[in-house]
Order: structure tokens, then sequence, then C-alpha cells
């Protein structure tokens, strides 16, 4: 386990509104066996924030606080420990020496989510184990129906169940706000490194297109959305590729527009690096590197990246 020890930890929340919620009727509510409540939905409310858990270690690296990002249905969960209980990207960052915010963006994990109907467009949904076993790249499902792991799959699939539990509700509407919410958390921290996961490409790279400056570096791991090229040629970019992505179509859809990010992002000046883990002969990484197997060794090439740009 990488080793570290501690200056200081907490946790903040940035972002958000307040809305005024009026008309809706009061109830009495069974609070525990014993108590009663008396609820009053009406007043104000805030909602749409994120929540912050900061970490700094008690020997720093010259790099800048580097802030981590989840993907779609999940939460800032995913950086702590893997499935099968071995330690997460956050370890091997404090390890190294950065200061690590972890994020729960809007309506997600800690942050939490506003039960008022119609407040926000559309549903909650959340993700089957079904759906994370293909969409991942854990494997295929057999003509019998029975789960079948890719040769060298480096995700811990016998966990499965585990992972399965860090999956929260998530709104597919909310893309603004999400924006928004981690744009106050960069101009809070100030300049620092963005590290962000699949769905949570999109509100990355918008907030620190709206944020000039203050983004030194950005990784961006299977990300699925972006932002205009223009307004981030001044961040240098890692984009962080695993393997199998050829098994489905999603996944060939998913790098080509990656692929075509980046040229877009050199085209505009700016430096858009490609780490392709299987064309560099480490092979088996699910759509989840930082749960995989070998999660410290792509975090060891990352690193390396990141200190080429800015050290």
């Amino acid at each position: 386990m990488p080793e570290f020890r501690l200056a200081d930890f907490g946790s903040y929340t940035a972002g958000g509104r307040v809305v005024e919620i009026s008309g809706e009727p009061v109830r009495e509510l069974q609070f525990t066996s014993t108590t009663t409540y008396r609820h009053d939905p009406n007043g104000a409310l805030a909602i749409e924030h994120a929540y912050v858990q900061y970490f700094t270690p008690a020997t720093r690296s010259r790099l800048p606080p580097i802030v981590l990002l989840h993907g779609g249905g999940m939460s800032g969960a995913m950086w702590e420990t893997t499935p099968d209980g071995r330690p997460g990207w956050l370890h091997g960052l404090l390890a190294a020496g950065l200061e690590v915010h972890v994020v729960d963006n809007t309506e997600r994990g800690r942050a939490g989510w506003c039960p008022v109907p119609g407040l926000w467009p559309g549903e909650p949904i959340l993700r089957t184990v079904e759906e994370s076993w293909t969409r991942f790249r854990f494997g295929e499902v057999d003509a019998g129906g029975q789960r079948r792991a890719f040769p060298g799959q480096r995700f811990p699939v016998a966990a499965l169940e585990a992972f399965a539990r860090g999956f929260v509700p998530r709104w597919t509407t909310l893309g603004d706000a999400a924006a928004a919410a981690l744009g106050a958390v960069l101009r809070r921290i100030g300049p620092c490194i963005l590290l962000c996961h699949s769905q949570g490409g999109e509100p990355a790279f918008r907030a620190a297109a709206a944020a000039p400056g203050l983004v030194r570096a950005m990784v961006a791991v299977e990300p699925t959305g972006f932002a205009d090229p223009a307004a981030l040629r001044d961040i240098p970019t890692l984009m962080v590729m695993g393997d199998y992505r050829e098994h489905s179509a999603h996944w060939r859809g998913v790098s080509r527009r990656c692929a075509d990010f980046a040229e877009a992002l050199a085209g505009q000046g700016g430096r858009a690096d490609w780490l392709d883990l299987p064309a560099q002969g480490i092979h088996g990484n699910s759509h989840m590197p930082m749960m995989d197997n070998n999660n410290q060794e792509v975090l060891a090439r990352i690193l390396r990246w990141l200190g080429a740009c800015l050290g």
C-alpha cells in the first residue's frame, strides 16, 4: 500500500443556488418508531452545489493540487478503495505528494439531490449491474446469459457486486449545473490539475474553458464529452484510453470522438497527448483503470506525464 502522512483533511461545498418552495402540503411523518415529525417542505432549499473532500499530505510535491471528478452514476468514492479492497488513485496521489480534492458533483453522493417534483427536468436513473458489465468493458454475456470476462481482464470481476454498491442516482439533464458547480470548486482552489472520468469529461472541460488560467493541466480518462477546443488550447491535456474498445460500437465511437477532440485541440495550438494503454503494451484495462489490478502502474504513467508538463 502506498504510504503517506496527512497534514490536514476536511471538506467544503461550492457553487449551487437557493430556490424558494411554496404551496406544498405539510405532512406528519413517523420519524422513528416512537417519534413523529411535522414536515413542512416550503421555504429555501440549497441545491446544485458540489461537495468536496480534500486531503493535504505532510510532504508536498511541486505539482499543484489535483481535483478528481467522477464519471456518470458514480461519486468521488470511486477514487478511494477499489471494490476488492486495494488502494485507489487517491492513495497513490497522496503518496506522490499531491494535495487532492475529491468532488461529489451536483446531485451525486454527499452533494445530495432535490426531491421536489418538477424542479429538475426528467427523472433520476440508476445503473444496473448488467449494464455495468458490458458498458464498462468487463466482458460479454454469452448465449446462455452467463457473464464471460474478457481474456486478460484486469478489473476485479469477482467484486462486481461491491462495485455496483457505489452507483448513485443521477440526472441526465443537469449538465449546466454540474459545470457551474465544478467551476466554483476550481475558483476556490486556484491553480490546479483537473482529472476527470467518462461522463465527467464534459463538465470538466466546460469548467476549465470557463476558468482561464486556473487549470494547469487536464487528464481525461475515456471522456464522453468535451468543450470548445479553442477555449482549452492553453491547457495541456492527456487522454487515457483502456483496452477492449473494439468490442462495441459505443466504445469505437467514444474512441473516435476522443481522437477528433485531441486533433482539434492540437489544431488550435494546444497540447493533446494520448496515453493508449494497449498501444503501449499495457493490456487488460477496463473503463475503470483506477480500480483495475494495475491501477498504480497506470497512475504512475499519468504522474510522469504531469511531471514532464508541470514539474
